[in-house]
């Protein structure tokens, strides 16, 4: 790899005038090329490394700046700075020469002279004090071969590391080296399992001084995180970013608390989509109702069942099953040998309160019916240069994928989304399948004009937004739809989980830890596949901690594909069904509270669920791993996931003013700032609630079971 030398900075004199379109310093790169650094708010500011023949990504998808405003179909020029703020920018000069920049809450120092020095310092600008700056050896190199660049910063021991998306193990990424490159990961490693489903450059420092910062690197190409992993004698302590022939552009975020730092990600990349209060309930699907040969009757007797075991549900998720033949699935087709009436099933499934939620699919077989003609019409990737669609292996046979990229696909998506699905009686698409892990070094998306390793998560983003805006046309209601993959900009449109877990007992474990990094990455609304997707049967005591586990998430659905057909269903284990039923009625009963949670993540960018140490970010103890996460600002769950265990060693989190915790269910008062053994008998969720607050609860009309619009019933007081 070779060293890029930076030299010359410039100041923009714009920073004096109000015309701020342009960067505010600019530094030519050895080789040609500029470094430009831009404010783009009081606590944010950009890095871009332009290379000499322009950005290799010319458009970003998931910068949208502008509230309540998506970016354009084709994308945002990646060059824009429209939408900031651009605070005025304060220039100085340091006594050894260097120049300064400073907004109100951050700073940069531009080492310059007549040598070419490659470092930029950032600081607090209130305390002068340095808090990210780039390694003072090689801080950035770029390698013509592969025409990778790397990017190298001081890694400070002691410092934590979070976020990237669905990454696996320890909440505390220090010490790992992690993929950003989305892949179905079925059957993955639940502790160090990576990459897994999600492309999410975004990486969140808390630094051994308690100030927090963020840094979003805005590519779509795949990156490598090494977060203290690798050591070289010659460098020091260092971190860096391996981007694969993508671009170097850096958003960096300051501020005082993680809340702080993940709402100005969160509002960076458009904000998060508040769903429709149904999507809230208990959901149910199984790959193997849906397959079955009499699937129509399967589910038939499924909401039947719902109602025997008085069972509270407000929506299913239809698996590919009703499009399969045999082992293949075609998206848009039913198999009217399994569904011979599809439609009077689906008007069951809604008149028992259960609204409905289909599997879709990008990737068209090519015995599928539609297959030749849209080959003709250009609608798949294809070989560049070429009229020839990118055929590889998909769901027991070949295929070839859809090139979101193309109006003249999403429309057909579009109208065939209508016509198979929402005229069908379903509510919302749930987009599978969508990591276009596509292995043709050729293969090419013709209307963003890239590669497919620059275009990988990017059609899963407009795959996601090509169902929700058919939805949105369709309907209006609010918009629900789900994916399984996709870049940041994805949680404008969808809710997601973690993808097709393993059942046991590990899983659950880290899992749990799964959730709340998604959440620190600015995916709120997340859950898991609730008693394991792949593998065995869980056992009753393994089933019923998951759904205690899962049932206050944000997304509560238990799916399932096991050996023989047989799936997760609530009463699967007599002997703990009223346990199932009293961890979901928990949900149910909570909801108001639960939308409280979704409605302050939409209108202020905070998680629903939280690490302990998000909201007590002074609270050093909370930093450690624990089972232990925070549902909104008052209430902190605290699930069983070890097997046998009936009492727990719990931290209840320091608290000011002198108040205490209380259990939620009899009252009893736990001093703050200690360790608690806590009863944890096999059908108790122990849950704590912050003394002083108030929480809503529902109940369920006379006669009915509960549903998420049940109404609140009274506001308990704690």
């Amino acid at each position: 790899m070779t060293p890029l030398h930076i030299s010359g900075w410039r100041v923009n004199d714009a920073i004096h005038h109000p015309d701020r379109s342009t960067a505010d310093a600019i530094a030519q790169v050895s080789g040609g090329g500029a470094l430009q650094v831009s404010f783009l708010t009081d606590t944010m500011a950009r890095i871009s490394l332009v290379p000499k023949d322009g950005f290799r990504e010319p458009h970003t998808w998931a910068i949208a700046p502008f509230p309540g405003c998506d970016v354009p179909w084709t994308g945002r020029p990646r060059e824009s700075l429209a939408g900031f703020a651009r605070p005025a920018v304060v220039q100085s000069q340091a006594a050894n020469g260097e120049t300064l920049l400073s907004s109100p809450r951050l700073s940069v120092r531009l080492n310059g002279g007549p040598q070419a020095v490659t470092q930029l310092h950032w600081q607090d600008a209130s305390t002068g004090q340095t808090f990210v700056l780039d390694r003072p050896t090689s801080a950035y190199l770029s390698e013509r071969r592969t025409q990778l660049v790397r990017h190298s910063q001081v890694r400070i021991p002691g410092e934590h590391y979070f976020g990237l998306g669905d990454k696996t193990g320890p909440l505390n990424l220090a010490g790992r080296r992690l993929r950003c490159l989305g892949q179905d990961s079925l059957g993955y490693d639940p502790k160090t399992g990576d990459p897994l489903y999600k492309h999410w450059p975004f990486v969140m420092v808390r630094t051994t001084e308690g100030l927090w910062y963020g840094l979003y690197y805005d590519t779509l190409a795949a990156c490598t995180f090494d977060l203290g992993c690798e050591h070289d004698n010659y460098h020091g302590f260092f971190r860096s970013v391996d981007i694969d022939d993508g671009d170097l552009d850096v958003y960096l975020m300051v501020g005082k608390s993680p809340a702080e730092v993940v709402a100005q990600f969160v509002a960076l990349i458009g904000g998060t989509h508040l769903p429709p209060r149904w999507s809230l309930g208990y959901a149910q699907t199984a790959m193997g109702l849906a397959d079955a040969s009499d699937a129509q009757q399967q589910l038939n007797r499924f909401i039947d069942e719902c109602q025997l075991h008085r069972m509270p549900i407000s929506s299913f998720h239809y698996g590919s099953g009703y499009s399969s033949r045999g082992k293949q699935r075609y998206v848009f087709t039913w198999n009217h040998d399994k569904f011979p009436d599809p439609k009077t099933l689906n008007a069951k499934f809604q008149a028992h309160g259960m609204r409905l939620v289909a599997n879709i699919k990008p990737c068209l077989l090519d015995d599928h019916p539609a297959y030749a003609g849209l080959v003709n019409e250009g609608a798949f990737v294809r070989e560049r240069g070429t009229d020839t669609p990118v055929v590889e292996p998909f769901w027991d046979g070949q295929g070839a994928h859809l090139d979101f990229t193309r109006p003249a696909t999403v429309a057909w998506w579009q109208s065939q989304l209508k016509r198979q699905v929402l005229d069908y009686g379903i509510d919302a698409g749930w987009n599978d399948n969508n990591e276009y892990a596509l292995q043709h070094e050729d293969a090419w998306s013709e209307g963003a004009q890239l590669p497919i390793h620059r275009s990988r998560p990017l059609h899963a983003l407009l795959m996601t937004r090509a169902t929700f805006e058919a939805q949105q046309a369709h309907s209006a209601e609010p918009v629900f739809t789900v994916t399984r993959a996709g870049p940041p900009g994805l949680q404008r449109y969808a809710q997601t989980w973690s993808g097709d877990n393993t059942t046991s007992w590990p899983t659950l474990k880290w899992n749990l830890r799964t959730g709340l990094q998604m959440s620190l990455s600015g995916l709120f609304n997340v859950g898991h596949d609730v008693g394991g997707f792949y593998g065995p049967l869980p056992d009753p005591e393994l089933f019923l901690r998951w759904v205690q586990a899962s049932c206050l998430n944000p997304r509560m659905v238990m799916n399932s594909w096991k050996e023989g057909g047989v799936s997760n269903l609530p009463w699967m284990h007599p002997e703990v069904t009223d346990g199932v039923r009293e961890a979901i009625g928990l949900r149910y009963r909570l909801m108001p509270y639960l939308w409280q949670c979704f409605e302050q993540a939409t209108l202020f960018h905070r998680p629903i669920i939280r690490p302990t140490f998000f909201n007590f970010p002074d609270d050093a103890r909370c930093l450690q791993d624990s089972d232990e996460f925070m549902l909104g600002e008052s209430l902190l769950v605290s699930p069983v996931l070890d097997q046998g265990q009936t009492r727990k060693q719990v931290y209840l989190p320091l608290l000011g003013d002198g108040l205490a915790w209380l259990c939620f269910y009899s009252r009893e008062r736990f001093a703050a700032g200690q360790v608690h053994s806590i009863d944890a008998a096999l059908g108790h969720l122990p849950l704590f609630v912050i003394q002083g607050s108030s929480i809503p609860v529902a109940q369920a009309l006379p006669g009915q079971l509960p549903r998420h619009d049940d109404p609140v019933a009274e506001v308990l007081q704690f």
